[in-house]
């Protein structure tokens, strides 16, 4: 135990201090190991743990195209050539997200990938899943052209049916692009690293174990050999 210039020990002062409480809970949810790992289980090179890895990376385009859409505007994706390259980006970056997003859903859901106090993984996964469908609906909305027009008048009768039309305006152009560019984004985005932060906690879920393989039924010359206790015929029960 060591003393500070101010005559009070270490361990007394971070006993007191929320920042060094807060630092200790942290690094003993993600220790460094567990947060930035050198090395993954022999199964991780399995193709079903690709797909997650794939889906972030299509998110990360995602954002980095439409902050360019968003900085240019309407026109500019309408009217430029630019234009109509960043949006073609996004719209398929958006296709392979939720492709992407959908083979790793399915593949987790058929290894079980709640097992072992994963459930905050699974839940955060499905609810960021969900999330993204709102997002891509707002972004239809945002195009600006007669496809959107047409899905917002249809999607108007459907929310106004249940009562939400008037808080959900899907006929109100800037409340739809601040829902896509902002709200929803940002949603998508916590969803996001709070399931990597699960994914490091408590590691990557272990693919079912192999059931033991039946034993193949022996050859008729084994079967023969055993009946005979181990003695192969020679002939030598022959006459002479």
């Amino acid at each position: 135990m060591t003393t500070t210039e101010v005559g009070t020990t270490t361990d007394d002062t971070d006993s007191r201090s929320w920042t060094a409480r807060l630092r200790r809970s942290a690094v003993a949810a993600l220790p460094p190991d567990r947060l930035l790992p050198d090395k993954q289980p022999s199964y991780v090179a399995s193709w079903v743990y690709v797909f997650g890895v794939l889906t972030l990376a299509a998110f990360v385009v995602i954002l980095l195209s439409g902050v360019v859409l968003v900085w240019r505007g309407p026109s500019w994706w309408h009217q430029s050539k630019v234009g109509l390259f960043f949006n073609s980006i996004h719209l398929w970056s958006v296709e392979l997200f939720f492709f992407f997003m959908v083979c790793h859903l399915w593949g987790k859901f058929f290894m079980a990938a709640w097992r072992g106090k994963r459930t905050l993984t699974w839940v955060t996964g499905v609810l960021c899943f969900v999330i993204s469908i709102a997002t891509a609906f707002t972004g239809y909305l945002s195009q600006q052209n007669f496809d959107s027009q047409w899905i917002a008048t249809q999607a108007k009768d459907g929310l106004n049916s249940v009562g939400v039309g008037a808080f959900f305006d899907v006929m109100n152009f800037g409340q739809m692009l601040l829902w896509h560019v902002l709200l929803l984004p940002v949603g998508v985005a916590v969803l996001v690293g709070l399931h990597l932060l699960m994914v490091r906690r408590r590691g990557v879920v272990r693919p079912f174990p192999l059931k033991e393989a039946v034993a193949a039924p022996p050859s008729p010359a084994a079967a023969l050999e055993a009946a005979d206790g181990g003695a192969v015929p020679n002939g030598s029960g022959r006459g002479r």
